[in-house]
This record gives C-alpha cells, structure tokens and sequence, in this order.
C-alpha cells in the first residue's frame, strides 16, 4: 500500500502548509508593525485553509462488492450513464475534506487530464466543460470503474498522487481538489446504487452502491 492508503499520516494534507505557512508569517509579521487587525485577519484565514486541506484517517467497510463513495459531500444527481451503468456526481462545498479515495480496490488503467472552465461544480455543464481529471479503475474481477475529479468555481488545480498502472486499495486516497468541486463516480452495468440525492456522504466509508453479480463481489 502506498503512503496514501489507510495508514496513520499528518492531519492536514501537505499541500495546504504553503497557503498556511505564507498567512501565518504575514500575521507575524502585521503584529511586529502593530497591525493587530491584520494579523487576526491573517491567521484565521490560516484556520480556514488549515480546515479545508484536513485529512483525515478514514476505515473502509470490510465487506465484499460494496463500491465506496470516492469523496466528502452532498449527492447531487444519480443517474444513468449514457453508456450503460450509473453516475453519482457529489458536490463538495469548501467546508468539506476534500481528499479523494479509489471506490473500488484495482488498478488504474488510465489517467486523463482535461483543461476547461470554472463554472459551479453543482451545475450539470460543469460534467462536460469545466477542468476535470479522469481516472480508470479496473477491479480483479474485471469491471471497470470512473471517477471524475472536476474543478469548481474557487478550484483552479486539481491534484492527483497516482499514476497510470498504480494498484489501489479500496479507499485509498489518490488526490484533492483546492477549494470547492465535484466528483463523479461512473458505475459499470451489474450495480444497484446505495444512495440518494440530496444524501451526505463520507470519501473511503459510505457505501455507495453493491454489486448484483457474483462475479463483482468475489
């Protein structure tokens, strides 16, 4: 398992202490001038972006063909792919962690990276135009798995760990999103969806949908 897996790591994701260290010295800094407004300003927005980039441990359900919600949020639409299977696309709002997790346990078959457009990640065009990043999951048994990293209105970078022909466990973290976004998780055919619009969800715990067939599960 890579360093991104189920293992105990630091609370707050390392991209997060450069915005962190840079608000905290200009609070420094504001107070040796007397700037006192200035630096309370200063080191709570050093709060707020310590919060938005928390990253937490998180344990996965040992059950077998559960398929795992790839990030903290709201579902905002299910739905039927319009190549066979099902979508659930989740909105995170920044208040929400925003480290994404593999929903499946397999190996990446493709990554893609698509520049595009910021519009609100809760809008259904944001699907098809905005910045987006798609990775392939492959599963032992065969099925194959989308999840769709896609930028939102604050977001202007999306970050992914792995790489193509990387394995992954169930759960484990392969990236983030700055500041406001939505991921989509397509589902092959031979899946019931476990989850309802307008429902939270939990990146690496809730269970999102189950396999209907055996082979899926085994």
């Amino acid at each position: 398992m890579s360093e991104r897996g189920h293992s105990s790591r630091p609370f707050i994701a390392r991209e997060g202490w450069a915005y962190i260290s840079v608000l905290s010295a200009i609070g420094l800094i504001s107070i040796l001038f007397g700037g006192w407004m200035w630096a309370t300003i200063s080191f709570l927005l050093a709060a707020a972006v310590a919060g938005f980039f928390r990253d937490p441990d998180r344990a996965p359900p040992d059950e077998p063909g559960v398929v795992l919600s790839p990030a903290d949020g709201r579902v905002v639409e299910v739905a039927s792919a319009k190549d066979g299977g099902s979508v659930v696309r989740i909105f995170l709002s920044p208040l929400d962690v925003h480290i994404n997790r593999s929903p499946v346990e397999g190996r990446i078959s493709s990554i893609h990276y698509k520049k595009g457009r910021f519009l609100a990640a809760y809008k259904e065009a944001a699907s098809s135009i905005n910045e987006q990043n798609a990775l392939e999951i492959k599963t032992n048994s065969g099925d194959n798995f989308k999840v769709i990293q896609i930028a939102g209105v604050l977001a202007r970078r999306i970050i992914c760990w792995s790489k193509e022909g990387d394995t992954i466990m169930a759960g484990e973290r392969f990236g983030l999103i700055q500041f406001g976004s939505r991921t989509d998780l397509y589902f092959p055919e031979g899946y019931n969806i476990s989850v309802e619009q307008g429902q939270r969800v939990r990146g690496g715990e809730t269970v999102v949908g189950r396999a209907n067939h055996q082979t899926a599960a085994e």
